[in-house]
């Protein structure tokens, strides 16, 4: 891999690490005005809402400027999404500006990878770019937790400036003071971020014929044996993910009587085992063999399933890192095999900005399932079951549709094919 390889990983692991730090405090701060429990998955509804909104225009953007200054850009509006928060603004308004700035970040993030790298070398490059998200998720689930709660909340709000007024005086806002900071230093290395040489065409600007566009290449995208398939798996894997994360901590509370700070760090042990999933895929599976990891996500729904029957904090450890585990080897070829596919068909930008309106639609309606399940006083150890079992079915479902495509034509000859 090559320097600018590892300027966008630092950039991508600082913005994604104040992202999912920012989450938690937002939860915490929805605790704090006593908001209902349905309320809080909203929160992550309303980051990823511009995901879907904004997929026809995003890819464009992305494909219209340097990626290193599109990354820049949108991590300035995450750094205003941040300062609303610190001004008082509802956290659902706040933390879907910062989902704003994501939305417009992702197209960048991922697509600078097929303009930077050979095919062969994608599934290195997602195995440590997801690596080091998914680290970034632990440190941040942890961050969060602990800037709202514990010995660091109270050492930060106790620090104070020699002859200057602060202004802080809440934990919430020394919170949000130290996240700033961190939007800051990635906004710094998105600035060292190398320009690829990339141009592409003159990228339209009229909304309809974007919107006209964007359905063209999200028809192309899921007519593709092989693109049908991945992007099948990582919409699925994304939606179950976001859900997860707060089926998780609300599991942590009642069936292990943990505290909310303590109950972050389980959130943060999926990650590790998500972590550690995507460095041994990245190392073992190869874009030609991606396809045979499909079992995986079965299993990983039958497990997830599971979890009512744990009560002892020792076991939950040991099955949230099996299910981050088997997450991760399974997410990582996806991601590749999708996004070689995309850069085959069309352009880096465009296919990302597919990826993440079909993927972000999944989170959409799986967290609002899950918000609708709790306001309607659904049982916790129900949803998990359902939840399990529905992602178990679903990957085999994926699976049997691959198997279809095989007898119909050899699908994975496909894979190494050059750009149209």
């Amino acid at each position: 891999m090559n320097r600018g390889f590892y300027t966008i990983m630092a950039a991508q692991f600082f913005s994604s690490l104040a992202d999912n730090a920012l989450l938690f405090v937002a939860i915490d701060l929805l605790i704090s005005m006593k908001s209902p429990a349905w309320i809080t998955p909203l929160l992550k509804l309303s980051f990823v809402l511009f995901y879907v909104l904004l997929a026809a225009f995003v890819g464009a953007f992305a494909d219209a400027l340097p990626k290193g200054r599109v990354m820049f850009i949108a991590n300035l509006i995450k750094i205003f999404g941040c300062m609303l928060l610190f001004v008082h603004v509802h956290p659902l308004l706040a933390y879907a500006i910062v989902g704003f700035g994501a939305a417009i970040y992702s197209p960048a993030k991922y697509g600078i990878l097929t303009e930077l790298l050979p095919a062969e070398k994608l599934v290195a490059a997602n195995g440590w770019i997801e690596g080091l998200t998914i680290s970034s998720i632990i440190l941040g689930t942890v961050m969060g937790g602990a800037l709202v709660a514990g010995k660091t909340a109270t050492m930060l709000l106790n620090f104070d400036m020699p002859l200057i007024e602060t202004g802080i005086d809440t934990v919430t806002e020394s919170a949000l003071v130290v996240l700033g900071f961190v939007y800051v230093l990635a906004a710094l290395f998105n600035l060292r971020i190398p320009d690829t040489g990339y141009v592409y065409e003159h990228q339209e600007r009229n909304p309809v014929k974007l919107i006209a566009d964007f359905s063209r290449c999200v028809n192309i995208l899921w007519k593709d044996k092989l693109g049908q398939i991945s992007l099948a798996v990582t919409t699925l894997f994304w939606g179950a993910g976001a859900t997860l994360q707060f089926i998780v901590v609300e599991w942590a509370k009642k069936a292990l009587g943990m505290s909310f700070d303590k109950a972050t760090t389980l959130v943060g042990v999926v990650a590790i085992g998500v972590a550690v999933g995507a460095v041994m895929s990245a190392r073992i599976i190869t874009l030609r063999n991606s396809l045979s990891v499909i079992p995986l996500g079965i299993a990983m729904g039958i497990i997830v399933a599971c979890m009512p029957l744990v009560h002892s904090v020792y076991v939950a450890y040991a099955l949230l890192i099996v299910i981050g585990v088997l997450s991760g080897f399974f997410v990582v070829p996806m991601n590749a095999l999708l996004q070689h596919r995309g850069h085959v068909l069309m352009s880096a930008g465009h296919s990302i900005a597919v990826q993440n309106f079909n993927e972000n639609l999944s989170i959409l309606t799986m967290l609002a399932m899950y918000s609708l399940m709790l306001r309607l006083g659904l049982g916790l150890n129900a949803i998990i079951i359902m939840f399990g079992l529905s992602v178990a079915g679903l990957m085999y479902y994926i699976m049997r549709l691959h198997a279809a495509n095989q007898r119909e034509k050899d699908s994975l000859s496909l894979i190494g094919e050059h750009k149209h």
